[in-house]
């Protein structure tokens, strides 16, 4: 029961991350300005004057700063990339194509180690007394190691070759951004496909007439489980430990130490968008366990919990703002994306386990079901007539169909009322534009509903002893 109400707020979480990410998508669209635009908009319209604050105020100046001098290097760069030359075109892209290689033989390498590992520590976990504690946890945590070690490594060989590539600062944090996570996201999925293939691996006739390798996984949800907590500590581990073990002492190195390795080190700088995909990835892993291990959200709780006041201490006192500036609100939207595709790429697993591969008979709750789904038909059929009726009916074509077309129609019209919007948005821009050049009044826009658009009317009255444009 635990497990199915654990199911069923999982699918509410899809729900409410999905509609925040079309809400995201559609502010995007409504948003999306010209360059000119977004100088004008920082320069005149950019302060807060609700402020009161001198450190406040500070800060919100340098995120000005930062974000102007953001504009004009990408606006210098489009530059230098419209004058370039043919060669320097063939250059250029010749070099993409080949540190994308290197990027691709680096996610193959940890796919790999990832596989191998896993393998090694599934075959090789004893529960004999015989052998030495630190020999069998080392074992049983090897998947775990080298996921960390290949979520650590990736990062930054990613990080070094984006700076050859020559792309603009805003695509280089996004490129480098989708590549961390899908590394992330994908050693999650290669440890699930090695468990898959050891547990669905059966060589005799009694173990294919049982549907898994009962011998090596009499209880394969419980491993799983198990596979899910050791991330899970073992995340929490390395985060306590680069922090307190790292952080800090290089703190005290650069503060009170002279020498010039140290200076030039410098402090920690506080990587806004790295502790985010630390966040996504450790809420996948939960997501992906809360099934086989019902107490991993409260575990996932404690663990954030100590987390965020870790680095709070952390960034209060050792780390340095970002050189680079980060753009937070406009990339919300592409960490509710990241936290989405977490999300589906969770279910995905859980689904395929609940429907292809049969229940352990060994140990758990559904020893007397062939799958798991088939307790959600048992329970239903438990339920009064009316009601059963009603859920069946729900589970139908007859219902389906029409409710995908209405579904379909309503993204239509909700695709063309952001086309709408975004029409207007365009209207006006234009209609300020020739407020300024004409030196007129400004418009008098009133925005009438007609048939699910906004139509715009536009009255100009010519100032006083001025000249109007035609």
């Amino acid at each position: 029961m635990v497990r199915f109400l654990n199911v069923t707020l999982a699918y509410l979480k899809n729900c409410i991350a999905s509609t925040r990410s079309v809400e995201g998508f559609k502010q995007s669209l409504v948003r999306n300005e010209d360059q000119f635009q977004s100088y004008c908009n920082k320069i005149f319209a950019g302060w807060d004057f609700c402020i009161t604050d001198v450190n406040a105020a500070r800060l919100k100046h340098s995120s000005l700063q930062y974000e102007l001098k953001t504009d004009l290097e990408e606006e210098r760069l489009r530059q230098r990339v419209a004058e370039r030359t043919t060669q320097e075109k063939v250059r250029i892209y010749c070099l993409r194509i080949f540190l994308n290689l290197i990027v691709l033989a680096v996610l193959s390498a940890c796919f790999y180690a990832i596989y191998r590992a896993t393998v090694y520590s599934q075959e090789n976990i004893s529960c004999d007394k015989k052998i030495k504690l630190e020999d069998n946890l080392w074992i049983q945590y090897l998947p775990s190691i080298v996921i960390t070690m290949a979520n650590f490594i990736a990062p930054l060989i990613f990080s070094v070759l984006i700076k050859l590539e020559d792309y603009s600062p805003a695509f280089e944090i996004r490129l480098t951004l989708m590549r961390c996570v899908f590394v992330r996201l994908a050693n999650i999925g290669v440890l699930l496909f090695s468990l898959w293939t050891r547990i669905t691996f059966c060589v005799d006739q009694k173990c294919q007439a049982c549907g898994y390798n009962y011998k090596l996984y009499p209880c394969w949800e419980s491993r799983v489980g198990q596979e899910m907590y050791k991330l899970m500590i073992f995340d929490f581990i390395i985060i306590f430990a680069v922090t307190v073990f790292v952080d800090f002492p290089r703190k005290l190195l650069v503060t009170h130490c002279s020498w010039k390795a140290c200076r030039w080190c410098g402090l920690q700088e506080f990587d806004i968008p790295n502790n985010v995909l630390e966040m996504v990835y450790g809420q996948t892993i939960c997501w992906i366990g809360t099934f086989y291990c019902p107490l991993l959200p409260a575990i996932a709780t404690i663990k954030y919990f100590i987390i965020f006041y870790v680095k709070k201490i952390s960034l209060m006192h050792t780390c340095k703002p970002s050189s680079r500036p980060f753009r937070a609100s406009s990339s919300n939207f592409f960490f509710l994306v990241v936290l989405l595709i977490g999300l589906i790429l969770a279910f995905i697993p859980l689904g395929l386990s609940m429907t292809h591969i049969r229940s352990s008979k060994a140990c758990g709750p559904f020893v007397y079901f062939t799958h798991s789904w088939d307790v959600i038909a048992y329970t239903i059929n438990r339920f009064p007539d009316v009601l059963k009726k009603v859920l069946n009916s729900m589970a139908s074509e007859a219902f389906a169909v029409p409710f995908f077309m209405v579904l379909c129609l309503i993204m239509f019209y909700f695709m063309a009322l952001a086309g709408a919007h975004k029409r207007v948005v365009n209207q006006l821009r234009e209609q300020l534009v020739m407020v300024s050049i004409c030196g007129t009044t400004s418009p008098s826009i009133s925005p009438v509903e007609h048939c699910g658009h906004l139509v715009i009317t536009s009255e100009r009255s010519p100032a006083p002893n001025r000249s109007v444009c035609p």
